[in-house]
């Protein structure tokens, strides 16, 4: 028996049969730097969930990431007994081809579907597959295959990121991915992942299990810098509080990038716990100058994120656009809240009603939605899908790039906001009493080392006024802290100046297009050594409730 796991067909970010130009498969140049020119940053990311199920079943594993439809139909000819296609909504088209080409190509092959598009109302009359995974996945494989539920979850060695150029130059792969736990207990209405996933699930439940990964990464990769997927990581604040005890009492730094709720962060109490933990950035949701969320109830967040900032600590601020309480003018309001916070990255999200959400089934009930739009324009990047009393589809597309060019010209360049963040994080733990802080630096200088390559090129594409400013009060802090630039500093600048050039013409006369490489890795399986010597997962030896529905399998006419 063998499994081939997939993401959906390129190309990505074209306008075609299957997609459309808007959904780039790129993080930041998709949803947070987009209209920030060379300035933004293009980074891909892989498809960690379908690595993350391979590592953790027994069943001989394929993983095929970012093919082409020409790679994915070679692969069909190998004859896998399963092929599990990982989707979201805005590539519906893409999974309903490739269902198409399995039935074709490889007739008694299994076809399972998982990810955000399985949410799609009466998906089982609109394209062939055998099962459908509703949550949670590792269980939900386990048992389709008859595997041992209470097996101990063992976590991949992957890179966070890669394809990574910054101002069109090679930024290295050097953090790797921690997936400490799925969901999110404070399930906002609008949130397609809390309510995917029911309820938080951990798979690294205490701080010594994050950490037993983390050194797994420096010995095995070189690595001590992460992204974390966790929709909340502090909110265990035990565990968090676990890990620290553990990197300070075997004097082993690790730094860490993570999603956080204003409230979590207020729980938290003393922020050089933070700075000892090594995070070095933190999205939160604003959401709204509005106190509509609990997460954000009674924060003052212009202290907060000063307060975080001036510990080195960069800052993504996001906020919903068009929501129920947004006319032509409050909208504003809420965008320029946002952005006189100072922080270092800014993400509007318009507010989109997801399948299986309770927005959705709210905007569902209420007549609200705009039935014609078809599933490949519902990405978030341009227009929304839903009628709202002030504003046209149009109009809020247009609204939409204005609030990101705000930002951009209100606040300068992220990348020249983070240099500025790390240089305040430098000196805020040179100038500490507490040797926990301190021990921080390294980490800061080394940062600043790299960034300081890409000055030259910063002060030739310099776009608008802040930009200008922060490159001049930037340069100032360099050559106080570091002295003034010499030959070997001047020589990487240089090389990041051609590769800016080259960046910015490639944009201006071809395209911004980028296409992620094609992965393929094979035959994942755990060996059984190691499942005899590793610890249950659930201390309690208990398998906990997933909210999935095991094998749903669609009506046959």
């Amino acid at each position: 028996m063998t499994l081939l796991l997939t993401s959906v067909f390129g190309p990505y970010g074209v306008d075609d049969a299957y997609g459309r130009k808007e959904n780039k498969m790129e993080l930041f140049h998709n949803q947070v730097t987009r209209e920030q020119g060379i300035f933004s940053y293009r980074f891909n990311h892989g498809s960690q969930g379908l690595y993350f199920l391979a590592e953790n079943i027994d069943m001989p594993t394929a993983v095929l990431d970012f093919p082409t439809l020409k790679r994915f139909k070679k692969e069909l000819k190998k004859g896998y007994d399963y092929i599990g296609i990982s989707f979201i909504i805005p590539n519906f088209k893409k999974a309903k081809e490739m269902a198409r080409l399995i039935r074709k190509l490889s007739p008694k092959s299994k076809i399972i579907l998982g990810g955000h598009g399985v949410n799609i109302p009466g998906i089982e009359s609109l394209m062939d597959y055998d099962y459908r995974c509703k949550g949670e996945g590792i269980y939900f494989l386990r048992e389709l295959f008859g595997e041992k539920m209470d097996a101990p979850i063992r976590h991949p060695l992957e890179y966070s990121s890669f394809n990574r150029q910054v101002m069109g130059a090679p930024w290295p792969s050097d953090s790797g991915i921690l997936i400490t736990g799925v969901g999110c207990a404070n399930k906002c209405r609008f949130c397609a992942t809390s309510h995917f996933f029911g309820k938080y699930i951990p798979y690294l439940k205490t701080g010594r299990d994050i950490f037993d990964v983390c050194c797994r990464y420096e010995e095995e990769m070189g690595i001590t810098d992460f992204g974390v997927l966790d929709e909340n990581f502090l909110k265990m604040k035990d565990r968090a509080l676990g890990l620290l005890e553990l990197m300070e009492t075997h004097d082993r730094h690790f730094s860490f990038a993570i999603f956080s709720s204003a409230e979590t962060l207020k729980e938290i109490g003393d922020l050089d716990i933070l700075v000892r933990m090594g995070i070095t950035f933190v999205w939160v949701g604003v959401e709204s100058k509005r106190e509509i969320y609990l997460k954000n109830k009674d924060t003052d967040f212009p202290f907060l994120f000063k307060e975080l900032k001036k510990r080195g600590i960069s800052v993504l601020a996001s906020l919903i656009l068009f929501s129920e309480k947004h006319d032509k003018k409050t909208i504003w309001e809420d965008v320029d809240f946002v952005t006189s916070l100072g922080p270092d990255y800014v993400q509007f999200s318009p507010l989109g009603p997801i399948p299986g959400t309770k927005l959705y089934d709210d905007y569902e009930r209420d007549g609200k939605l705009v039935k014609d739009v078809p599933y490949e324009s519902q990405h978030g990047q341009g227009k929304i899908w839903f009628h709202h009393d002030h504003f046209s589809r149009d109009e809020s597309e247009k609204f939409l790039r204005l609030a990101f060019d705000t930002d951009y010209i209100r606040n300068g360049a992220s990348m020249l906001r983070v240099i500025k963040t790390t240089l305040a994080g430098y000196q805020y733990c040179s100038s500490h009493s507490d040797r926990r802080v301190k021990c921080r630096l390294p980490y800061f200088k080394k940062r600043l080392k790299m960034t300081r390559y890409f000055l030259p090129a910063s002060t030739l594409f310099a776009q608008n006024r802040r930009s200008k400013t922060l490159l001049r009060e930037i340069k100032k802090a360099y050559r106080l802290e570091f002295g003034r630039v010499n030959l070997r500093t001047l020589v990487p600048s240089l090389a990041v100046l051609f590769f800016s050039i080259k960046e910015y013409l490639r944009c201006r006369i071809i395209s911004d297009v980028r296409i992620p490489k094609t992965s393929y890795r094979r035959q994942y399986k755990v060996p059984p050594q190691e499942n005899r010597s590793a610890k249950p997962f659930f201390s309690d030896g208990a398998i906990p409730k997933i909210p999935y529905r095991l094998a749903e399998q669609p009506e046959r006419s």
